[in-house]
């Protein structure tokens, strides 16, 4: 419930500051125009890349541009909500490891269990489960490793596959407003009789900016899906060696 809410509060943030931003843009555009109206035209500066792109995303229409936008907006609040969670989620293995095995030659199994539970991470956890059943026998500790492990890289993975899903939803999404602006034009062509370029130019350029926007959102989203998959990976990478260490402490300690 917390990382819901933690997702919802990142991009109602990003969408709240993304409206502003258009608002701003759409009122300064006015005000601009309203006071050189009568004023004789001077050369206009260069527009910046940021306004370039907020005006393009405002002319390729409001309703593919908006979904598109939405999907950039949740991809983002859970990219970054899970880049929180695994950095948090990250330990330092060898010294947690070496904490361990002083416990366990100093206090035996309480001792190690104490240092585990007063550590952060999905390792600190396994260790536990660990330990928790190492007064039983090797066999039970390692199943109890093994089961707890699994739980853990489930809670890693939450939420990524819906990154893949904007990742695939937003190009498609641009593909399908660029389909329907051509129909649109193809219309305006077959009404009028007659096949002339500016009839339908406009048309096609606003119907192209959907899927250029929807490319962008999926390079963007895709850039953090792949740190993620990363971090993953080497998070799963260091709870499989702290498993074989922690099996082998345990078995010299039974000795």
């Amino acid at each position: 419930m917390k990382r819901l809410f933690s997702i919802l509060a990142i991009a109602g943030i990003m969408a709240f500051g993304t409206v502003n931003a258009n608002a701003y843009t759409v009122k300064a555009t006015t005000t601009v125009a309203t006071t050189f109206q009568n004023v004789d035209e001077e050369p206009a500066e260069e527009a910046s890349f940021t306004q370039v792109v907020k005006d393009r995303f405002i002319e390729g229409g409001p309703f593919f541009m908006g979904i598109v936008l939405l999907c950039l907006i949740l991809g983002l609040a859970i990219a970054i909500e899970r880049i929180i969670y695994l950095n948090l989620a990250t330990t330092n293995t060898k010294k947690l490891t070496q904490n361990v095995e002083d416990a366990l030659q100093s206090g035996g199994i309480d001792a190690a269990k104490e240092v585990c539970r007063n550590t952060k991470g999905p390792v600190a956890s396994i260790f536990y489960q660990g330990l928790d059943r190492a007064n039983e026998d090797i066999d039970a500790a390692e199943k109890a490793v093994v089961a707890y492990g699994g739980v853990q890289m489930g809670q890693l993975e939450k939420n990524v596959s819906w990154i893949s899903l904007f990742i695939a939803l937003a190009p498609m999404l641009g593909f399908m407003g660029t389909v329907l602006g051509m129909i649109e034009a193809f219309d305006k062509i077959e009404a009028a009789g007659d096949m002339n370029p500016s009839l339908v130019a406009g048309g096609i350029k606003i119907a192209l900016l959907t899927t250029v926007f929807g490319l962008i959102v999926a390079i963007i989203l895709q850039i953090f899906y792949n740190y993620i998959i990363a971090k993953i990976d080497s998070i799963v990478n260091d709870m499989e060696d702290a498993s074989i260490t922690l099996m082998d402490l345990l078995v010299r300690h039974k000795k």
